[in-house]
């Protein structure tokens, strides 16, 4: 039997040196906090209860769409 892993010599290295000594903390802040930026700051206790962006989304469209139905329920009440 022939096995068919191919060896590929372009394959990472499982270790990387990197000198942190030229590390610069927060380079791009400025930049992401621009106005035309879609990056949210998220307070510390509201970024634990959300795993990732998705559910950040999904728990936001959940708001808009209450939202939009309670303001549709006040306005036909008001008429």
């Amino acid at each position: 039997m022939k096995d068919n892993h191919v060896k590929n010599d372009d394959e990472l290295r499982s270790e990387y040196e990197f000198d942190y000594s030229k590390a610069v903390r927060g380079k791009y802040c400025k930049q992401l906090l621009k106005k035309d930026s879609n990056v949210v700051i998220l307070d510390p206790d509201v970024a634990q209860a959300f795993r990732d962006s998705a559910s950040v989304n999904k728990a936001l469209r959940s708001l808009l769409d209450l939202t939009r139905s309670t303001h549709q329920l006040t306005r036909q009440s008001s008429k």
